[in-house]
């Protein structure tokens, strides 16, 4: 069984590297992320110098008619040449296949997990808590990368974790960066976890990027227009189907020769990838992005 599906993912990725295609893969799906991914690089002048794929099965069960349901998870590294620069890209996936006859009947990434809609409480501008004045805030945004490289692809035990895990993760880098937190014990106000409990804007993605839009003291930031504007330890929000509510979060933890962004996120485990998220199943044409430039605060004298 695990062989049967080593062959598939080896399959697909030969095709991404070599646009080669030595087995019929495609009816399985997943035809149209792959394609994205290879002309994203391609676009992008990045070289895939190598790549490997690791596939480890978590569960499966054969139903009545005999075929066989497989929940697993791959760890897949490319080693990319961005011109005279070598860096590594890593993805974690969870994908679910469909088995019938020793062959691959379907295979695709697990949607991601659903997430509870949480009442948004707008904070006033001009009304920050008292608790701020007074303290100068400056992002150590060296710590807030060292920590996104540390833990993207596991779970910090200091810190409740979630299923869905994105905005969490994110939270804890700015926490690393020394933000400073505000607003406990209201869940609707500020930013903050502590004492096993949270504000909304620590986890949930459409959250923070209300907050970091409104915040005018602590951990604020400045809305830029475009990605290339943003510098490592910065925050790109995420609204995959353009409907107003923004539902993923990664932060910038390098830049590429063109000047664009790589991302660490969580959920969907990822490192260096490339900050449009094009090469996700979750991309689509209505996509739209949040930039975010983390800023330092000042008291005013």
């Amino acid at each position: 069984m695990k062989q049967i599906i080593e062959q598939l993912l080896k399959a697909r990725l030969n095709y991404l590297i070599n646009g080669s295609d030595e087995r019929d893969w495609r009816k399985a799906g997943g035809f149209e992320v792959i394609e994205r991914k290879q002309k994203l690089f391609e676009r992008r002048g990045v070289q895939i110098v190598k790549a490997n794929i690791r596939a480890a099965i978590k569960e499966h069960w054969v139903d009545e008619d005999s075929a066989a349901h497989v929940n697993y998870q791959t760890h897949t590294a490319y080693l990319c040449k961005d011109g005279d620069d070598m860096y590594m890209e890593e993805q974690i996936e969870n994908r679910n296949a469909l088995l019938y006859d020793e062959m691959v009947i379907k295979d695709s990434e697990s949607p991601r997990p659903a997430v509870q809609p949480l009442p948004e409480v707008e904070s006033r501008a001009g009304h920050e808590p008292s608790e701020l004045l007074g303290r100068a805030f400056r992002y150590d945004r060296l710590a807030a990368v060292r920590y996104a490289e540390t833990f993207w692809n596991k779970r910090n035990p200091a810190y409740k974790n979630f299923e869905d895990n994105c905005t969490n993760f994110i939270s804890q880098c700015l926490r690393a960066g020394d933000a400073p937190m505000r607003g406990y014990p209201n869940r609707g106000k500020g930013w903050w976890m502590q004492n096993h409990s949270w504000s909304y804007s620590w986890t949930v993605a459409n959250s923070l990027r209300t907050f970091l839009r409104q915040s005018k003291a602590g951990l604020r930031s400045v809305p830029t227009k475009t990605a290339a504007e943003l510098i490592e330890g910065d925050v790109i929000c995420y609204d995959f189907n353009g409907d107003g509510r923004f539902d993923h979060v990664a932060i910038v933890t390098s830049k590429d020769k063109s000047n664009m962004p790589l991302v660490n996120a969580q959920t969907h485990d990822c490192r260096m990838r490339y900050w449009s998220y094009e090469d996700s199943p979750a991309y689509t044409s209505s996509i739209r992005y949040a930039f975010f430039h983390i800023a330092d605060d000042t008291p005013k004298a």
